[in-house]
């Protein structure tokens, strides 16, 4: 894989509860970051079966790392294939250079 095949686009999110003056809470999507990305999708590589602890994630996303950005678990990944949920968050090869993401594709609950 050659981080120069970074051709895709998608935004980092983090959802933020917010409280009203009247108690309720509602959720609202901070863009966090908008990201050149590589993504590849699940498949019977080598690496994907040694991933195999992360059964529920859908994909793989690579980008370039953002000083003074945290990316947590939880966050999203959102582009033009959907909506993905960050479930494992992992500095590639220690030298602060890429983010690796494992994520999984949020399905609505009509599919």
């Amino acid at each position: 894989m050659s981080f120069g095949n970074m051709n895709g686009f998608a935004d980092l999110i983090r959802v933020k509860k917010v409280k009203d003056e009247e108690g309720f809470v509602s959720e609202s999507d901070i863009i966090l970051a908008s990201l050149r990305v590589y993504q590849e999708g699940r498949h019977g590589s080598t690496k994907w079966a040694n991933l195999a602890a992360f059964s529920v994630a859908t994909d793989l996303f690579r980008f370039r790392y953002i000083p003074d950005l945290t990316v947590e678990i939880g966050d999203f990944l959102v582009n033009e294939g959907g909506r993905y949920e960050i479930t494992s968050v992992e500095n590639v090869k220690g030298k602060g250079m890429y983010i690796e993401v494992l994520a999984k594709k949020v399905e609505g609950e009509n599919g």
